[in-house]
């Protein structure tokens, strides 16, 4: 009998990009034939009620209300829910028998992959989607995952900034896979009314539209972007707006209220978490990422699929999806005066349809999720999962 059962650990199933992925690549995968589970170390999420409709079964620990109750420090609570969590996952791993587990970020990589030793898993991959800065804050990661890197069957990462940092820690060339991240185009080539879009959302039908799809959180460089703007601020086509969509993760006043004292907090529209993104790609005019670590945005690739013209930092896998002069200009990070001189040349471009409708053939070309799932099925298949 053929084991095509695939188990993927990540931490949580809220809206972000790495959950969004696993989110499609297992339904992707259940519809060829594979049997994805994913067991979630914090269970809940949008994204769960999203996998249960589409049959893929979740696994997961949530500790009873008592437990808070009785353990009453914050930090000893914590410890025993990583303790019956490790254990859960480990008792699951016997018992469903998958032919891969399928780790995705650090702290699923560190938990799962040491679960995954214990009950003999035959084949271990590691997917890696983030730069790894992280490492400097968490030193304990850092070590747990140079111990688990030979002990892996494959590790990947999603760009080529992300392979030669694995390189760089000792992972041979014959384990290292790249795999770019993959997008659905479908929500993208479908009609659709720009101007009724706009009045909907109650934007100006000739207004200049930015649109950042990034969660508050400080390394996404929303602090940047408001500098730059309050830079050129009176040389943009009026009216201009940008419109972020994202989870605030704790900074949203703040940022609003650096906008408000550059004079431009009425132009920066915080949209927060949305469902409902690519109609509001679609009805913007350039896309943006102004990030200081990356590691291969599905969030660029969304805006290209959506035919929009990007700014973005270089940083991670963004220089590997933009072409610097081609679908959009590609700029240092932690830098708001060359954002400010990018953002004004973008806005003032006469080719700037043309360069969205290039961006939007190269993410068709190079990023579809068509491509995406069949390099996934290559890198099961190469562990021995699904093969007679």
């Amino acid at each position: 009998m053929l084991n095509r059962r695939i188990l993927y650990i990540i931490g949580s199933l809220e809206v972000g990009g790495a959950e969004r992925h696993v989110a499609q690549v297992a339904m992707r995968l259940k519809e060829r034939g594979w049997e994805p589970e994913i067991f979630v170390l914090m269970p809940g999420g949008p994204l769960t009620h999203v996998l249960n409709d589409a049959g893929v079964t979740i696994h997961g620990v949530t500790l009873p209300a008592w437990v808070s109750r009785v353990l009453k420090n914050d930090r000893l609570h914590a410890r025993v829910g990583l303790v019956v969590t490790s254990f859960a996952l480990i008792c699951k791993l016997w018992l469903r028998r998958p032919a891969v587990v399928h780790f995705f970020l650090p702290a699923a990589y560190v938990i799962g992959g040491l679960a995954s030793l214990f009950a003999r898993v035959p084949a271990r991959i590691m997917s890696r989607r983030s730069l790894r800065n992280y490492q400097a804050a968490h030193p304990f990661f850092a070590r747990v995952e140079r111990y688990l890197h030979p002990r892996m069957t494959l590790v990947c990462g999603n760009s080529n900034a992300v392979v030669n940092e694995l390189f760089a820690e000792g992972i041979s060339a014959q384990r290292l896979r790249l795999t770019y991240n993959g997008i659905d185009l479908a929500p993208y080539n479908t009609p659709f009314d720009r101007g009724a879009a706009r009045t909907k959302a109650g934007l100006p039908e000739n207004a200049l539209v930015f649109v950042l799809v990034a969660n508050l959180i400080p390394y996404k460089g929303h602090a940047d972007l408001i500098k730059a703007l309050a830079r050129i601020k009176k040389a943009l086509p009026e009216p201009w707006l940008v419109l972020c969509i994202g989870r605030d993760d704790g900074i949203g006043a703040d940022l609003q209220q650096e906008a408000d004292s550059l004079g431009v907090g009425s132009n920066i529209h915080f949209l927060g978490s949305r469902t409902d993104v690519p109609g509001f790609l679609r009805l913007a005019d350039v896309g943006l990422l102004c990030s200081h670590e990356e590691g291969f945005s599905n969030a660029v690739l969304e805006c290209m699929a959506a035919g929009l013209p990007m700014v973005v930092t270089n940083v991670g896998g963004n220089a590997e999806a933009v072409l610097d002069g081609v679908t959009g200009y590609v700029v240092p990070a932690h830098n708001p005066e060359r954002l400010a001189d990018a953002l004004l040349q973008i806005s003032l471009a006469n080719d700037r349809a043309s360069m969205g409708e290039k961006g939007k053939r190269r993410a068709g070309e190079h990023f579809s999720m068509i491509s995406c799932i069949d390099a996934y099925e290559a890198l099961y298949h190469e562990t021995g999962a699904g093969v007679r």
